[in-house]
């Protein structure tokens, strides 16, 4: 014959149950996920930053890259003319050498161009280096270039300061004069070669009229030009 169970009456006398717990909310997963792949991508942007860094120190420390150096080397200003309408007119030959210093690189000059200035006015321009004479200047080596200027040109007159400092530049045989050149360049390590570079360069000349052989000003010396990259 079968036991029989004991009545149970519905009362609980065991151990307590804790009520359950509730649902805990998605938000903090989601933002839990996006915090590490945040600083995933920090990480990787910070290792990229410092490997690039070291790879730019090394570069530099195996090829020792310098600006090219740039001069004129001689001059020949045979007519600078100014009368009264302002009209200038001019005759000038500028000899330019571009030197590179560097051991590992070289240079292709692909594109240069002169602009002559007086009294902070433009009044001539030519082509120095053009696709019919471009070059590549090897390492540790010095190559020519050279511009002429004929013409004339209007200049615009600065309350009377444009005259009088050209006749007293006159007088002392010698005028200030500015040539800036704008380059088109790119360089070449091994068989790698760069893209376009455009540096600029400026020269400061004080340049004797040579055909006043009265003028008790000094004849003209090489100048060295500031290179801008």
């Amino acid at each position: 014959m079968a036991d029989k169970q004991p009545h149970l009456n519905g009362a609980y006398y065991g151990p307590s149950v804790p009520p359950p717990q509730p649902p805990q909310p998605r938000y903090r997963r989601d933002r839990s996920c996006c915090c590490r792949l945040f600083g995933f991508f920090w990480k990787l942007l910070l290792a990229l930053i410092v490997i690039g860094g070291l790879a730019v120190l090394i570069f530099w420390l195996v090829v020792q890259p310098h600006a090219f150096k740039f001069y004129v080397s001689d001059a020949q200003l045979t007519r600078f003319d100014l009368p009264s309408d302002n009209n200038l007119r001019y005759d000038l030959v500028l000899n330019f050498t571009a030197r590179n210093p560097n051991k590992k690189l070289s240079f292709y000059y692909d594109r240069v161009e002169a602009r002559v200035f007086y009294d902070d006015q433009r009044f001539a321009t030519a082509d120095v280096i053009t696709h019919m004479n471009s070059f590549r200047q090897y390492t540790k080596s010095s190559d020519p270039m050279s511009a002429y200027f004929s013409g004339q040109h209007l200049m615009v007159p600065d309350s009377g300061n444009l005259q009088t400092q050209y006749n007293e530049e006159k007088t002392k045989g010698a005028f200030n004069i500015d040539v800036k050149l704008y380059f088109r360049i790119r360089f070449r390590l091994g068989n790698v070669i760069s893209d376009d570079f455009h540096p600029k360069v400026k020269c400061e000349l004080r340049l004797p009229l040579t055909s006043n052989t009265t003028s008790a000003a000094p004849a003209f010396e090489s100048t060295k030009c500031d290179v801008d990259f």
